[in-house]
């Protein structure tokens, strides 16, 4: 066993304190504008913008501009004139992207056993999409989100189309103007995020660590769910497979979840704390009724219209918690 040092204890009890208290108003675009000196770098630092981020959230005006910082897009040590060069590469590289799938198109449908079956289900998944609000204004363009899920798919090597890839997109494409955008902040949000959602490499760590979390923190819970089988907590991986975003009562709560991932405060994989969080709120429940893994996914499916602030700040609570008892190696290994 091994405890975190005083440092991060004092971090992970101040997370927690200020997120407790009432919000302050999160971070406008006269704010964010103040970070940066005349020549577009940075005059705060990186952790100060990030535990801000974690604190208050980001006014929708400055989240497509603080997500490319956020995910990678754009370096934080970069100027104002560096950010537009790159921006411009960005856009050649996926233009050229484009061709080149529209050249190796014909050889994929011949060659690739998977990728007509994959075409076919990234068109299926979207035409499920509601592409239009309340008042009947479109909100996406289906086909360009089918040509960014085709491209994602093609070039993605690690990462293939899963199911819920496209609801993810289209939050990025409602966030930013151009394909370009959309394509690689989507995949920066990946790796930034560890691929945490990604079935055949996220999903499955974070299932055993919420597993050993559980088991750490709620040894009465951890034997009821023992006892029903491995898949009492294996059948939660909607959670992470979606990144939570079906819980909440809408996009903005979202937004404002996956930013604070992006962060990587209060710790790394937070998401694993979150999902411990929404877990807890249906603990007694399950421990009444006895549920095993069908029940406790029903149970789960049923949180939705969360608040996203109330979410991160119960997960914060959790993370101090956890750093002040006697961490087993992996969580500490796995959070920090």
């Amino acid at each position: 066993m091994t405890t975190l040092s005083p440092e991060n204890s004092l971090s992970a009890r101040q997370s927690a304190s200020f997120i407790l208290v009432k919000r302050k108003p999160p971070i406008d675009k006269t704010e964010w504008d103040s970070f940066f000196d005349e020549n577009g770098h940075l005059a705060k630092s990186r952790d100060f913008i990030c535990i801000n981020i974690l604190e208050r959230g980001l006014h929708p005006f400055v989240r497509t501009e603080a997500w490319k910082f956020l995910t990678g897009y754009f370096s934080w040590q970069s100027s104002q004139d560096e950010r537009l060069t790159v921006d411009s590469m960005r856009r050649k590289n996926y233009k050229a992207l484009c061709q080149m799938y529209e050249k190796i198109q014909p050889l994929l449908e011949n060659l690739h056993r998977n990728f007509i079956e994959t075409r076919n289900n990234i068109a299926r998944d979207i035409q499920k999409l509601y592409d239009k609000d309340p008042l009947g204004n479109v909100l996406i363009d289906k086909k360009r989100l089918e040509k960014i899920l085709l491209l994602s798919y093609v070039c993605n090597t690690q990462a293939e189309y899963q199911q819920g890839f496209h609801e993810m997109v289209m939050l990025f494409q409602l966030m930013v103007e151009h394909d370009h955008e959309t394509f690689w902040l989507f995949q920066f949000f990946l790796q930034k995020t560890e691929h945490s959602c990604v079935i055949n490499i996220g999903v499955s760590k974070n299932l055993d660590m919420l597993n050993t979390l559980i088991t750490f923190l709620d040894p009465m819970f951890a034997e009821h769910l023992k006892g029903k089988g491995a898949g009492a907590v294996q059948s939660l991986f909607p959670w992470f497979c979606f990144c939570f975003q079906r819980a909440f009562k809408s996009f903005d709560d979202v937004w404002r979840l996956w930013e604070v991932l992006l962060t990587g405060k209060p710790c790394r994989n937070f998401q694993v704390l979150v999902a411990y969080s929404m877990l807890q709120m249906v603990r007694e429940q399950v421990l009444q009724e006895s549920m095993g893994g069908d029940d406790i996914l029903l149970a789960c499916n049923k949180l939705i219209d969360l608040d996203a602030d109330e979410l991160i700040s119960t997960a914060c609570v959790v993370y101090a918690e956890l750093i002040q008892k006697d961490v087993p190696q992996t969580l500490k290994d796995f959070f920090l």
